[in-house]
């Protein structure tokens, strides 16, 4: 077995793991089954990743996103390391060739979403696959009392079956007991083993600010706090508002949201990563994957729907461990907005038939047909069509993906692919019988070499355009009928969202539809949501202390940092200084009333802190009042 310390060297660049991470290693190599709990930039996909390449073997990665496998992928590839993802959308012949390096030993990690592991196609290769580790990524969508269940996390257990000897990594940022118990009999650990980082961040202050000019509170906490943000929204259309008004107010700022164009989001997200923008104003689809250590704050202008989500998105900031902003702008109505929308998350089961059925006749699916099959989607299309309400439309495919019934997936960029499917020699007589097809057929070859009989390979149509002297569109027309043809598989560049039925089409009314799951369900959300309205309200406690509770960790310890532990310090250093500052400001309305202002000229930067409520409490009190004028004035002048 390879040397764990020599792979991180040679394929990270890094001497020295980050805390908990060779335990959880060492844990894996000695074949336990293991949770690994680490917070948001912690590392985990070095978790996995470097015990897979000590063993003979292909890694099999289940994780729930498509944008962050390819991610993953691509990352793994830049290193040298072999590696593939399988997904909704990808021809049969694109998972044939991965499925077979896969047996054959060529790919090193396997990515695939939950929703494969159910395939026949894939169930019968990875018999033949010499499996090393099954990581599941997100782990806590397994567990019913998670935040984002998701059914086909299920069929990781039957995964088990067939690979029995094959030890577990289930890797998840945050988990509470429930859910940690919950992970671990639903992936069939053979005994407890648990690696969790604490969730205190030290370095981070979270923050409430209440207000009613949410864009002015963030002009003026970005004026004062150097460095990059992220800001967080609920909607896609605020994103852009927002972002236009903050450069409007000379912050350089972009929008992200995953409806945007693929080359509309790479670009925010490059000039984000590369601070040639100091803002990116995002939905929650924004920051996993992403790796900038140097965040100094992250706002939330809207509450999430979780204290789980906040965790997460609030962890992507002081990933460097310099000290960070958390601050949740908190306006007067978000709170009953939350407790509404949550509500709104789950509408009538009727309203979900009919739009199951609205989808199935979208797609002209007979029942029964459909299974593993994927559609570009547009909501709004969908919803002008057949009259839906886009808000109930939304939420009742999202019931439809908690029963297991379909999987929706967010726009995700995919570059045009070519494979052919003749052998070289075929290939040749093909040309010889086509000359007027010979041209772009040596062009692909010229440009992107032998790999193309092996392998997908990315093109660019633009690229061949230019190589060939032709329209784009005949390029693409060509591509097309070769692939008509069957001498090659031609896949399109997609950057939209899909939708895919993860189980044969039922008719509307026998949807296999669990009320008493679906009423639990709400129940929970619901529950989620009052804890994080309890988190935003209370100034009684500890920030950092309210969500180590909330996560089942024990502790007394305050951060200091937070706004609540920030006031108390200030209530106690104005506690020590009142009796003295007080005589001060008595002395100096002693001749002439002052304005607040006039008086705090007389006091020192850190005293100025402590006055406002000095002030209000001799008013209080009855020591001073104000003049007509706005003046402050002795009490009895």
């Amino acid at each position: 077995m390879a040397d764990i310390q020599a792979i991180l060297k040679q394929y990270w660049g890094h001497e020295a793991f980050r805390p908990g991470q060779e335990d959880i290693i060492n844990s894996v190599l000695a074949g336990n089954d293991t949770l690994a709990i680490l917070p948001t930039g912690g590392g985990k996909s070095v978790c996995f990743q470097v015990p897979a390449m000590a063993m003979e073997g292909v890694c099999l990665v289940v994780s729930p996103l498509i944008a962050l496998m390819k991610d993953q992928v691509e990352n793994l590839k830049k290193r040298g390391i072999s590696a593939a993802a399988l997904h909704a959308g990808q021809p049969e012949r694109e998972r044939d060739l991965i499925l077979d390096n896969c047996v054959f030993g060529v790919t090193k990690f396997l990515y695939l979403s939950p929703e494969r592991l159910q395939t026949e196609l894939f169930l019968a290769r990875v018999k033949r696959m010499n499996v090393n580790l099954i990581a599941v990524d997100e782990a806590h969508c397994i567990s019913q009392w998670g935040y984002d269940f998701r059914p086909p996390y299920l069929e990781i257990a039957k995964l088990r079956e067939v690979l029995p000897a094959i030890p577990v990594l289930a890797l998840t940022a945050s988990a509470t007991e429930a859910v940690k118990t919950d992970i671990q009999e639903k992936l069939q650990f053979r005994k407890q083993q648990v690696f969790q980082q604490s969730f205190a961040r030290k370095n981070l202050s979270y923050s409430v600010l209440p207000t009613e000019d949410k864009e002015g509170r963030l002009r003026e906490i970005l004026q004062k706090m150097p460095g990059t943000a992220i800001v967080y929204v609920r909607n896609r259309r605020r994103t852009l508002e927002l972002a236009q008004w903050l450069q409007k107010q000379g912050v350089k700022a972009a929008a992200y949201h995953a409806g945007l164009p693929h080359q509309t989001r790479a670009t925010a997200q490059t000039d984000w990563i590369q601070d040639r923008v100091r803002v990116i104003v995002a939905t929650n689809a924004f920051g996993m994957g992403i790796d900038k250590p140097d965040v100094r704050l992250v706002v939330h202008l809207d509450l999430p729907d979780s204290l789980e989500a906040y965790y997460q998105e609030v962890g992507r900031a002081g990933r460097d461990g310099k000290y960070s902003y958390a601050t949740v702008l908190l306006g007067p109505e978000d709170a009953p907005l939350l407790l509404k929308k949550t509500e709104e998350a789950y509408p009538p089961v009727e309203t979900v038939k009919r739009v199951y059925q609205a989808l199935a006749n979208f797609y002209q699916l007979a029942t029964g047909s459909g299974a593993f099959q994927s559609f570009d989607f547009d909501l709004a299309h969908f919803c002008r069509t057949y009259q839906l309400s886009p808000v109930e439309a939304h939420y009742s495919l999202k019931q439809l993906e908690s029963e297991g019934l379909l999987q929706l997936n967010e726009g995700f960029y995919s570059p045009s692919k070519v494979s052919f499917l003749l052998s070289n020699t075929q290939l040749y007589e093909f040309q010889i019988l086509n000359e007027t097809l010979e041209p772009i057929i040596k062009g692909l070859l010229r440009l992107y070499g032998g790999e193309m009989f092996r392998d997908f390979v990315k093109i660019s149509e633009a690229g061949l355009a230019k190589h060939l002297a032709l329209p784009e569109a005949s390029i693409r027309q060509q591509l097309q009928h070769l692939h008509q043809r069957k001498v090659l598989v031609y896949e399109p560049q997609h950057d939209g969202p899909q939708v895919q039925f993860t189980a044969p089409r039922f008719s509307a009314d026998a949807l296999p539809i669990d009320h008493k799951r679906l009423q639990l369900f709400r129940e929970r959300a619901v529950g989620k949501a009052q804890a994080v309205v309890a988190f935003m309200q209370n100034r009684k406690q500890c920030r950092t202390l309210q969500i180590l509770a909330y996560f089942g960790e024990q502790s007394t310890e305050p951060c200091r940092i937070c706004d609540y532990c920030l006031a108390q310090k200030k209530k106690k250093k104005l506690a020590e200084n009142k009796l003295h500052m007080e005589a001060r400001v008595l002395s100096h309305l002693k001749e002439t009333p002052l304005h607040p202002k006039s008086i705090a000229m007389h006091f020192s930067s850190s005293e100025q802190e402590l006055l406002g409520d000095l002030l209000q409490e001799m008013l209080e009190s009855g020591l001073v009042q104000y003049a007509a004028n706005g003046n402050l004035e002795r009490k009895g002048k």
